[in-house]
């Protein structure tokens, strides 16, 4: 029987991804103690090694925090890589981590919060930045409350691996919504008490661009997408705030900010959430992710 080349590919391809997640899960079977030991020599390779994006954290610091002298910085990018590599273990063992070893691990400082606005007929829509543990925080988030708990997310390029990571994330309750499909589902849910948390610190594509705000010192596109949905379903508006409390345990809080987002101010939303968290950052600024290229976009390139 003939099978076209481009199947018997996907086939294959499809095979070694389930083979790579058989063993990633493996791996997230080891014990904490023997995963930060990795994460001590996985900062060795990232940081003295193959210098993983090094010019990039460090631009990006320099951008961030001119006031700094130059080893203060340099200390701060230390930390990161040092946290980065933690990060990356950690995300690894969530995979297989216990509810009884996530509670222990993750603490939700004010629990009571949620029922207190669901008690008021209020759906709470949190922005969040890819700070401290967020995949942990999320993976706990679903054990918050019995009503729907959403988080969205951007998929990843690998559809066998993202539908595998989606699946764990989920594991104690959590709704993953796309981003694309953020708006179509606010809307379906919006006569049911929900809470929801969005990142507040994702880059727009380059045909998404339609806001810049200040941020860490410069001029930085962001999505109006909380304060769209805020708007439109009366949802008070909250900081995600996740802080890293010792190595491989953290707590998280829900943190008020706008109560009545109907009577705000254009951009007022925005500027006051990536306000919150660039405050965050300048306190312990090791645990966000200066890795990533947050700032490819600059007002002028939009400028008629």
């Amino acid at each position: 029987m003939f099978v076209p080349a481009k199947l018997v590919k996907i086939m294959l391809k499809k095979a070694a991804d389930n083979i790579g997640i058989f063993f990633w899960y493996l791996f997230s079977l080891l014990p904490f103690w023997f995963m930060y030991l990795l994460a001590d020599g996985i900062y060795l390779l990232l940081y003295h090694g193959i210098k993983y994006r090094r010019h990039v954290v460090r631009t990006n610091l320099q951008n961030a925090f001119p006031e700094k002298s130059d080893a203060e910085r340099l200390k701060i990018e230390k930390q990161y890589f040092h946290y980065m590599a933690d990060l990356l273990v950690e995300t690894v063992k969530m995979i297989s981590i216990s509810e009884k070893e996530l509670r222990k691990r993750m603490h939700m400082k004010n629990p009571e919060i949620v029922e207190e606005y669901f008690k008021k007929g209020r759906s709470i829509i949190a922005a969040a930045g890819h700070y401290g543990n967020w995949e942990m925080s999320a993976l706990a988030f679903g054990m918050l409350t019995d009503k729907k708990t959403i988080i969205v997310y951007k998929p990843l390029n690998n559809p066998n691996f993202d539908a595998f990571l989606n699946k764990q994330r989920a594991r104690f309750g959590s709704m993953l919504v796309t981003m694309k499909q953020t708006l179509r589902t606010m809307i379906s849910l919006k006569d049911e008490l929900t809470v929801s948390v969005l990142a507040s610190d994702q880059t727009p594509g380059v045909n998404e661009v339609t806001y810049f705000t200040q941020f860490l010192n410069q001029p930085t596109a962001v999505f109006l997408g909380i304060e769209k949905i805020a708007k439109m379903t009366d949802a008070a508006v909250m900081f995600y705030r996740i802080e890293c409390v010792k190595r491989g345990h953290y707590t998280y809080e829900l943190v008020p900010l706008i109560d009545n987002p109907k009577e705000t101010a254009q951009y007022e939303i925005t500027n006051t959430h990536v306000a919150y968290l660039e405050k965050q950052i300048q306190e312990t600024p090791q645990y966000w992710l200066w890795s990533h290229r947050r700032w490819k976009f600059k007002p002028e390139d939009y400028k008629k």
